[in-house]
């Protein structure tokens, strides 16, 4: 696939890592030559020095022949201009756009990207998306990563491996006799800073961080089975009133019972965000002073989540929350070499922006009837949900007979919209949708499991 990328931020550089580690042939646009200088020294890329949503810029980069444009800049304008124009003169298939500010996703405005308009076909918001995977968690207290698939019909939870787990040292092929009806397929383990896909051989050890694939109303007791179920928050200190902490704060002033106090710097944002908020206490302060987190209560409150757009001040934030009595607290990280740093800080769950937006558009990248997908640990693997097709090698045949190679784990299939747990006897059949992990060695194989041939059309 020949790709376009315009930006060459963490987001931009995270996407021509992934793609041209894969064989895609990809060209950066950035304004900056320092930047465009380091991404071709770092990785097999070809990169030009402009203005992304420039047409000549765009023919240097060889949008002539290009299957898609993915434009992830800092600005919300010359992405969406960059994908008006690469429709409108140049004709490429796939436009993919980051958009941050809201009023350019308000539902009454959705006319605005149809084909006649503005033709972008995929709009990547990553402060709904990144949101969205906080409120997962806090729906579903005891993992640290929450990410549904097939609709909301399947998890993927990460939950860490303790002392009281009563199935450490088990075989993970033996847990569903352990627990029957349960559906708990362990498919990715992370151990000594390693992550791969088990055998059904392998046992789980303390300390492991353990990735189970479940029907999503098995959740809950799955967490209690593993030790890990804890209390739904409901007091909840956000630092950082910005689009993210408002966009939570705005989320969860629907669920009854919740009470939610954000801390923001910016004395122009708290204003904005309490006109925006209703029921929603607004603080307009430094989060790195304790007298104002303990005016917020943070002292009594079940989760901290800091959002702002300093990484440092939402490490120090989070740290000195736990230090006042905080229960659980949540970071926003962008740097990878801070975010390694967590279980020395004792923040309980790290939120890297970088890794949600790239797998949205990944999902959008990867070939084949490849449904969904989350990146894990900076790509070294992804969970993914695909769909068989007539001409995938696995359809007619049982997992067993499936020529699985290793790296690969499957987690749950779904029939008929009915998840089924993936039994060794499981027969595949055209139409049905799996949930698996794959090692990023695999990725390729998997994309060939997926991939839609000729004949099919």
């Amino acid at each position: 696939m020949r790709v376009i990328i315009c930006g060459a931020g963490r987001v931009g550089y995270g996407l021509a890592s992934r793609l041209a580690a894969e064989n895609n042939t990809v060209t950066v646009v950035d304004l900056s030559p320092e930047l465009i200088r380091q991404i071709t020294t770092d990785l097999d890329v070809r990169g030009i020095v402009g203005h992304g949503s420039h047409p000549e810029v765009l023919k240097r980069a060889g949008v002539d022949n290009a299957d898609m444009i993915i434009a992830v800049t800092y600005s919300d304008e010359v992405n969406m201009i960059a994908c008006q124009v690469a429709h409108s003169l140049f004709d490429v298939p796939t436009k993919v756009a980051r958009v941050r500010a809201q009023s350019y996703l308000a539902n009454e405005y959705n006319d605005l990207y149809s084909r006649e308009n503005m033709p972008i076909d995929i709009i990547i918001s990553p402060e709904i998306e990144i949101g969205r995977a906080i409120l997962r968690r806090l729906n579903t207290p005891g993992a640290f990563n929450v990410v549904s698939f097939s609709e909301g019909r399947v998890q993927m939870l990460g939950v860490k491996i303790g002392d009281e787990c009563p199935i450490v040292d088990t075989p993970i092929k033996q847990i569903p006799d352990l627990f029957p009806g349960l559906h708990a397929a362990i498919v990715g383990i992370k151990r000594d800073g390693e992550l791969f896909a088990p055998l059904p051989d392998d046992p789980l050890n303390v300390g492991d961080e353990a990735y189970f694939i479940t029907q999503s109303e098995h959740s809950n007791r799955l967490l209690e089975i593993v030790g890990s179920r804890n209390t739904q928050a409901r007091h909840i200190v956000i630092v950082g009133g910005g689009n993210i902490g408002a966009y939570v704060a705005k989320e969860l002033e629907t669920v009854s019972g919740v009470r939610v106090r954000v801390i923001e710097h910016n004395k122009e944002q708290a204003e904005y965000a309490a006109e925006a908020l209703k029921r929603t206490v607004i603080l307009n302060g430094d989060a790195m002073d304790a007298t104002i987190q303990e005016e917020a209560g943070v002292a009594n409150s079940e989760m901290v989540i800091c959002l702002t757009n300093d990484d440092k001040t939402n490490i120090l934030s989070a740290v000195l929350a736990k230090k006042l009595g905080a229960d659980h607290t949540i970071s926003l990280i962008n740097e990878v070499s801070m975010q390694n740093m967590q279980s020395e800080l004792g923040i309980d769950m790290i939120i890297d922006p970088r890794a949600s937006t790239i797998s949205s558009i990944l999902r959008h990248v990867r070939r084949g009837r490849i449904l969904d997908v989350y990146s894990l640990e900076q790509g070294r693997a992804e969970v993914m949900e695909g769909e068989v097709l007539e001409t995938s090698p696995l359809a007619g045949k049982t997992l067993r007979d499936a020529g699985l190679i290793d790296g690969v784990a499957i987690g749950a299939v779904i029939k008929d919209g009915k998840v089924v747990f993936p039994t060794p006897d499981t027969l595949v059949k055209t139409g049905d949708q799996l949930v698996l992990l794959a090692e990023k060695t695999a990725m390729k194989d998997i994309e060939q499991m997926f991939r839609v041939s000729t004949d099919y059309f």
